[in-house]
């Protein structure tokens, strides 16, 4: 490389940095990557969590469905229960020997059960002794109290506040407090008012804030007052030490706590058992010694699992937390002293200026185009591993400025010198990138209510559809080919999806993501997703032959239906959402799809959908099938045509599934044998009844294990 070359090279090096530092920090500080820093948070937070040895001191009790309807059912009570429910929860945490019991209950108004009732949990909490009550709400508006009460002693803890502290910590004019008989009782009072972060995820919480001066500690650092009064606290600009472990603060008084996995990483007791021991010991079926100490020593927090009762809150490592857990979580980065420290401006800005220089320098000495995407690859991923590495040592590095900044200032580099060239091939790798779904169906504009972040779980019957074979088709087609296979086959499909009332979720390439009866109601949705399915497939079949004169491409398609609870809503920020869903049953119907290769099948839908069908469609049950991800095994079937239409008879593949199940390979052989020419799953079937004879299982239960997605 010639010096000029070399000079005006240096000096593009230092022009696209300057371009590209300005613009991350610019973005960065405008707010505009907070959201993608909060999802690469979120996979950081999901690859790196694991429980911690701090994790086995603490104990969960969850008012789970299991509880409320144990309770109904055998009590003759329902929500909301009486308070003395909660006390016999106290008293048998007492005598189970927990070392200290928080309670993430709002306890405002009296007992609508009467004044008796309230003195019952009361006596029930002095029996405790170390009790702590998460039943502080402060707000900034309107509260029934400005002031904390004369009737309500000052906290036990003694707060040394240093420099700066008042001004970090969050101050409320307002508050709601618990009835004062029963928060006189408690040893600690706490704060249960946390802020979530935009996309409605709680990332960030804070240890302390500030009510008339009193300092009130989150219910998790609450419960650790109530064990340990005489604790010594410290609070500054930058942190909260207590007994020498230190919680680091960001700017707003928050901290970050260090998730250790999703829903019910920690110990989980359901409250039912709690609530039958002690009214077992009341009336007399056990003695005081029969009772095991399993809470000895531990700290037990009490809350709320169930769906209805509106405690669930998403971390970054789960979707379907609690505010219980969220509270467990502060309490285990306490006692293990590894919360996350979060990054200043300062060091943000100082690390996106080094690593684009270092980029960019690296760039500057390569010569070579294939040297200088390499590079160019290395330094894109360094900044991960090292966010990585980062969180490991308990700091949030603040990768998305730093991240961007690199790659904008590669991106000039290179295009600078090789623009015509990676023009059409940019072209090519962000296309789809840009297609984005469609709106939530025409009803949803009847009802915009449903315009706001947040989900439901509810029972949905979700679709999943992929084409055969499609990496090998793309490879043969020109973009501009394959770019108009795509939009014709995903109108035609989408088209009939829509007119069956289903929402259309995604396109990922040739796949379509769909679901039913979300975000309105749909009556019969298993039969409008498999009448969807049999359509798309005959539409796709009426198509094959324009597909394979236009583009010498045959398309075959898979389609995998499953019905079950799922978490339906909008996600993403305030100011940009989608409505998609979540959950396990989602992923089942991916796992269908894949599924029909193993039996030559195109489509496959679960029992679930299937026993909701009635007698609309001719369908054959193909086997019982246990998928990867999940421990249980599914059994699956065929959909062949609506009721109306005429039935191919395979009622030796029934036979020969019966035998099959039996381990009664030779005769399911010759049965699936019958229909093997002309019925993949029967061959498939055959070949696997003549290994089976051949080598016999020692154990048998009839269920095919798919090791691949």
């Amino acid at each position: 490389m010639g010096a000029h070359r070399l000079r005006a090279t240096w000096l593009h090096a230092v022009l696209h940095g300057g371009i590209a530092v300005a613009l991350s920090l610019v973005l960065w500080f405008s707010g505009l990557f907070q959201g993608i820093e909060a999802t690469t948070f979120d996979l950081r937070a999901r690859l790196l969590a694991e429980p911690s040895p701090a994790g086995s001191a603490i104990s969960l009790i969850a008012v789970d469905q299991e509880s409320l309807d144990w309770v109904a059912e055998n009590m003759g009570i329902v929500w909301p229960w009486p308070r003395e429910l909660f006390g016999a929860v106290i008293d048998n945490c007492k005598r189970r020997g927990a070392r200290a019991i928080g309670f993430d209950v709002l306890f405002t108004e009296p007992s609508s059960s009467g004044v008796s009732d309230d003195q019952a949990l009361v006596r029930a909490i002095e029996r405790a002794g170390s009790f702590a009550l998460g039943s502080v709400f402060p707000t900034r508006n309107n509260a029934k109290f400005s002031a904390w009460p004369d009737a309500l002693p000052r906290p036990p803890y003694a707060a040394r506040m240093g420099h700066g502290a008042t001004d970090i910590l969050p101050r409320y004019p307002m508050a709601t407090l618990p009835v004062h008989e029963i928060a006189r009782a408690a040893t600690v009072l706490c704060n249960v008012h946390h802020g979530a972060d935009a996309d409605g995820i709680y990332r960030r919480i804070h240890p302390f804030v500030l009510f008339d001066g009193v300092p009130l500690p989150s219910l998790g650092i609450g419960l650790y007052l109530a064990a340990h009064p005489k604790a010594l606290i410290q609070v500054n600009r930058h942190a909260v030490i207590i007994d020498g472990n230190r919680i680091p603060l960001d700017k707003y008084g928050a901290t970050i706590p260090r998730y250790r996995g999703p829903h019910k990483t920690h110990m989980m007791h359901s409250a039912a058992a709690f609530i039958r021991q002690e009214f077992r010991l009341m009336n007399g079926e056990l003695v005081p010694e029969e009772i095991e100490h399993d809470l000895t020593g531990k700290y037990v927090l009490f809350g709320y699992t169930a769906p209805g009762l509106f405690d669930l809150r998403p971390s970054p490592t789960d979707g379907m937390f609690s505010g219980m857990e969220i509270n467990a979580t502060v309490l285990d980065n306490l006692l293990a002293g590894d919360f996350i420290r979060p990054m200043s401006a300062a060091w943000t800005a100082t690390l996106v200026l080094l690593f684009t220089s270092f980029a960019l320098a690296a760039l500057a000495l390569i010569p070579s185009l294939r040297g200088r995407i390499a590079v160019a690859l290395c330094f894109m991923l360094l900044p991960a591993l090292i966010a990585v590495q980062f969180y490991k040592q308990g700091f949030d590095f603040t990768l998305v400025p730093v991240q961007f900044a690199v790659a904008a200032a590669l991106a000039m580099s290179i295009v600078q010198e090789y623009f015509m060239t990676l023009r059409q091939e940019r072209f090519i790798r962000h296309s789809f990138k840009h297609y984005l779904s469609p709106a939530v169906i025409d009803q949803l504009l009847g009802n915009p209510e449903r315009l706001k972040l947040g989900g439901e779980r509810k029972e949905l019957t979700m679709f999943f559809s992929d084409l055969e074979g499609f990496t090998r088709i793309s490879e043969g087609l020109a973009p501009e080919q394959l770019t108009q296979l795509l939009n014709e086959y995903l109108t035609a499909m989408t088209d009939i999806i829509l007119q069956e009332e289903g929402t259309v979720d995604k396109f990922e390439g040739d796949a379509i993501i769909a679901f039913w009866n979300a975000p309105l109601e749909i009556a019969g949705h298993p039969e409008k997703a498999v009448r969807a399915a049999l359509r798309c497939q005959a539409r796709l079949g009426a198509m094959r032959d324009h597909f394979l004169a236009g583009h010498g491409v045959e398309l075959v398609m898979r389609i995998g239906i499953n019905t079950g609870h799922a978490i339906a809503g909008n996600m993403g920020s305030a100011s940009r959402f989608d409505y998609t869903v979540l959950g396990d049953a989602v992923n089942l119907a991916a796992r269908l799809e894949g599924a029909n290769k193993y039996f030559g099948t195109r489509t496959m839908i679960s029992q679930a959908t299937f026993n909701q069908l009635g007698s609309q469609f001719h369908c054959r049950e193909l086997g019982r099938l246990k998928v990867v991800g999940r421990r249980e095994p599914v059994t699956v079937y065929e959909p062949l045509s609506h009721a109306g239409a005429p039935a191919v008879d395979y009622s030796a593949f029934a036979a020969g599934l019966q035998h099959y199940y039996a381990g009664e390979f030779a005769e399911a052989q010759a049965a699936f044998s019958r229909l093997a020419g002309q019925d993949p799953a029967s061959a498939m079937y055959a070949k696997l009844c003549a290994r089976l004879i051949s080598a016999p299982p020692i154990t048998w239960d009839g269920v095919l294990i798919l090791d691949a997605k």
